[in-house]
């Protein structure tokens, strides 16, 4: 266990870019990287986008997966390279078995690292898993003074593995999601942000595709972008429209409340 004085404290102003993706990668890569220009002009070092910002769920996911050097990864790594910031963000990759890898990105100055989804949307009528491959690691990288953690959308209701993340040192955890709108869902999501923040001791950037009303497919989003903070206050929120949330996370809060309360 450390102490407070001995943890090099970093403030991180940190950015969730909430947006609509549709079909096309080319058209969402566009969209993408004008809402990371946008964030960073008003000081963001750390943009987070969406699950699925590559393509919308609902889309033919094997047909629009890219590999980690396809055109949508490699424009992600030069919009973050060229405003020296890092960018997480969701993609499609192929997988071995003739699915896909619902993937995270994070790339930027210094970092890169890609997370796969572990735990699938077998739920409320869904069945991600018959396209999707799942991952098997947790995936955290160093940026600027602080251990940030990647999870995606469904993984907020399985606790352990945030809690794993706080163990491993992440002060930040950043949660891409494509929440899918139905009865009580925004409760769930307010309620489970807070609580894996509260479960891993860090921040918590969760970042969803905007809300856009049911159509017949797969509901896209919710809104609902959030930082909580790690004792499971929210820190700021969006409502359900597109826009861009922006907010500070300090580690010094993070290594005070561990050593307040120990309980990793």
């Amino acid at each position: 266990m450390y102490t407070v004085s001995e943890v090099l404290m970093t403030v991180l102003h940190v950015a969730a870019a909430q947006l609509t993706a549709g079909p096309d990668p080319v058209a969402n890569l566009a969209t993408a990287t004008d809402a990371v220009r946008r964030a960073a002009a008003a000081g963001a070092e750390l943009v987070a986008l969406p699950e699925a910002t590559s393509a919308c769920f609902g889309t033919d996911l094997a047909t629009v997966a890219e590999p980690l050097d396809g055109p949508f990864a490699t424009g992600l790594r030069k919009v973050a390279a060229d405003l020296g910031i890092v960018v997480v963000a969701g993609l499609f990759e192929p997988a071995a078995d003739g699915r896909v890898h619902n993937t995270l990105l994070a790339t930027g100055p210094g970092v890169e690292a890609t997370y796969r989804k572990i735990h699938l949307y077998d739920a409320f009528g869904s069945r991600e898993s018959d396209t999707v491959a799942p991952g098997n690691s947790l995936v955290s990288f160093g940026y600027r003074g602080l251990t940030v953690g990647l999870a995606t959308c469904y993984d907020l209701r399985f606790a352990g593995q945030f809690t794993e993340l706080g163990r491993l040192g992440a002060d930040l955890v950043v949660v891409p999601a494509s929440w899918g709108a139905g009865p009580g869902k925004e409760e769930q999501w307010d309620l489970l942000t807070r609580a894996r923040a509260a479960d891993a001791q860090a921040y918590l950037l969760a970042c969803d595709q905007a809300y856009v009303p049911p159509t017949g497919t797969d509901p896209l989003g919710i809104g609902r972008s959030s930082l909580t903070g790690p004792l499971g206050q929210t820190h700021a929120r969006l409502d359900g429209a597109a826009g861009i949330l922006h907010a500070t996370v300090d580690t010094d809060v993070v290594a005070s409340v561990r050593a307040r309360v120990p309980v990793l």
